[in-house]
């Protein structure tokens, strides 16, 4: 069963309990996942606010845009 995932992030979420700190994805688009690989930069950029944005299976390029309700 294919779901539409709604992620309204625009950067990751920072975990500090190691000794370094861990990237994790919350905009959906990282090809890492869980982790971040910096895939939101170009969804800060390309998308519009107000806009519901569709992304192929790969998460990598917009196939259909419609107004955000």
């Amino acid at each position: 069963m294919a779901r539409l995932v709604r992620h309204d992030a625009v950067g990751p979420i920072e975990v500090k309990p190691q000794e370094k700190s861990v990237w994790v994805c919350a905009c959906g688009l990282s090809q890492s996942l869980p982790f971040c690989d910096g895939s939101h930069n170009a969804a800060k950029k390309n998308e519009k606010p107000g806009t519901l944005c569709i992304y192929d299976k790969a998460r990598k390029a917009v196939v259909e845009t419609k107004p955000d309700a």
